[in-house]
């Protein structure tokens, strides 16, 4: 599992780890004594350290010897996050490579980085009485680039670039050469993964110590690249945001025993589709057969058309409180919000068992007042996520959610005391505490009509055998991105393919919400197996 953690604690654990450091060095301090963090102390060290070995290798390309003459520009900014780039700029000076750094505040830049640049040959454009001109050199620099570190804002800063580092970091992004982010794209907020204004878009993210939850969630996460973790030796307390991975999801998937039964392994029941939206429950339907419950009962309207499909569903066209007993619901894709949808939702929470609500279903929950239980996972797009604020009292946009996906997913959450699970270019799953959870696996290609039932069928179907609502969610939403990657790259027939791309989330070729359930058994043996097959961005954190 990765980890990421706030600013305010990323901070605590350095000054936890730097005390201790000097402590054992035998500094004279006692053991917890206040001490003022070491700009140029053992910690930006090792992060200058990892941060030079990561842009070695992308100058080197695999071709020792390259980074001797290649070419180097460092975006320094004031505090910490320059004196990383300019310690790492001079690791690099002193490898053969042509360092130049760009002081965008002069005045205020890190005094040892910049000593240190200079002593192992490094240059620094220095400041004169025509800022123009100052600019042409810098940008010249830029141009002639094979690489650029952008050390202009640390994980503390706030807002958006200022204008002064625009010109620059413009300049990069269109030169096409790596750009390398440290410890976080200037601009983007890492506590929350908001972008206000301006920011860099890295090719490269190097982070120290942990992972930032701006890292991690849109839109941040879309300015990050890929990301390295560098270890500095601090060790943080409980994170706040978690990232499951193949291990972690294989521990959770349910598993029949040998003296299981159907009803032991969990029975599902889908109340889904209507006369106008049939389709959305044969394929809630069909993701629930590949959930890992025993059985699958129906509920509603289509009953022909899910037992047509898939002869082995038990169906009713009367409600959730005649289909049998079940040990989880799903209600909502394609329900409409009529008086019997409404009906639909009252016999579906009077059940008393653990409920998946989506789509229609969310509306009618809204229009309820906002009532739920610690059993319930909700599973929004943002749009949905709006019409739930609103039926808890509390008017937001659109817009507002996606631009802050941490912040509302968390909020809904307390609001209706339940899980919900807030969809979109980043999936996040939260729950009233503890720390929310980052879904990895997602794909652009998932952006098709009934994506969104197959993933409510496949939680669902996962909290019918037994699987709490965060882990359920959490599961769900990993396997639904990976079978859609493995649809879209065309293996989802061939047993044991290796499924490989390029970085990005757009690898491969269009899928249906169809294809996407075909390729569940091969996401699931994937993940059970222990196989990475995917998806190079499925590295992008390590």
């Amino acid at each position: 599992m990765r980890y990421a953690h706030t600013v305010e604690q990323v901070r605590e654990a350095e000054e936890a780890a730097a005390r201790s450091a000097t402590d054992k060095g035998g500094g004279g301090r006692r053991e917890g004594s206040l001490m003022a963090r070491l700009p140029d102390g053992v910690l930006m060290q090792r992060a200058a350290a990892g941060l030079a070995a990561t842009c070695s290798g992308l100058l080197s390309d695999g071709r020792p010897g390259r980074v001797y003459g290649s070419r180097v520009v460092v975006l320094a900014g004031s505090g910490d996050n320059g004196g990383d780039a300019l310690f790492a700029g001079a690791r690099l000076a002193a490898r053969g490579a042509r360092v130049h750094a760009v002081l965008l505040a002069p005045a205020r830049a890190h005094g040892a980085g910049l000593a240190a640049l200079l002593d192992a040959g490094g240059r620094a454009l220095a400041p004169s009485a025509d800022r123009t001109e100052d600019q042409r050199r810098g940008l010249a620099e830029i141009e002639r680039a094979d690489l650029v570190l952008d050390g202009i804002v640390g994980i503390g800063g706030r807002g958006g670039l200022r204008a002064g580092a625009l010109p620059y970091v413009r300049a990069a992004e269109r030169s096409g050469v790596p750009l390398v982010a440290v410890d976080l794209p200037s601009g983007v907020d890492a506590d929350t993964g908001e972008v206000p204004g301006e920011a860099v878009r890295a090719t490269v993210t190097v982070t120290f110590g942990t992972h930032k939850p701006g890292l991690l969630v849109d839109p941040g996460a879309g300015y990050a690249g890929v990301v390295r973790l560098v270890d500095i030796g601090i060790e943080p307390p409980a994170p706040v945001l978690t990232v499951l991975q193949h291990a972690d999801v294989a521990a959770l998937l349910p598993r029949p025993a040998a003296e299981s039964d159907k009803y032991r392994r969990g029975v599902v029941g889908v109340a889904a589709g209507s006369e106008r939206y049939p389709g959305a429950a044969v394929l809630a339907v069909a993701a629930a057969l590949h959930g890992g419950a025993g059985a699958v009962r129906y509920a509603g309207s289509a009953a022909r058309e899910v037992v047509r499909a898939h002869p082995e569903v038990l169906v009713t066209e009367a409600g959730p409180k005649h289909a049998g007993r079940v040990q989880a619901w799903v209600v909502g894709p394609g329900l409409s919000d009529g008086a019997e949808a409404e009906q639909t939702l009252e016999q579906a929470i009077a059940a008393g068992v653990p409920l998946l609500v989506d789509a229609d279903g969310l509306r009618l929950l809204a229009r309820r007042g906002g009532t739920a239980h610690p059993g319930m996972l909700l599973t929004p797009h943002a749009g949905e996520a709006v019409a739930l604020f609103a039926g808890a009292g509390e008017e937001v946009t659109r817009d507002q959610v996606e631009a802050a996906r941490l912040e509302h997913v968390r909020r809904l959450a307390a609001l209706y005391r339940c899980t919900v699970l807030l969809k979109g270019s980043t999936t996040v799953v939260a729950g009233p505490e503890g720390p929310a959870r980052v879904n990895p696996t997602g794909t652009s290609w998932l952006a098709t009509a009934g994506s969104g039932d197959v993933l409510s069928g496949l939680a669902g179907a996962l909290l019918a055998a037994g699987l709490a609502p965060l882990d359920a969610g959490s599961v769900a939403a990993y396997l639904h991105g990976l079978a859609a990657r493995i649809a879209a790259a065309g293996a989802a027939g061939r047993a044991g393919a290796r499924i490989t791309a390029v970085p990005g989330a757009v690898s491969g070729a269009p899928v249906t919400a169809t294809e996407v359930v075909a390729a569940l058994p091969a996401a699931w043996r994937s993940v059970s197996g222990g196989q990475e097959t995917v998806l190079s961005d499925l590295d992008r954190f390590r």
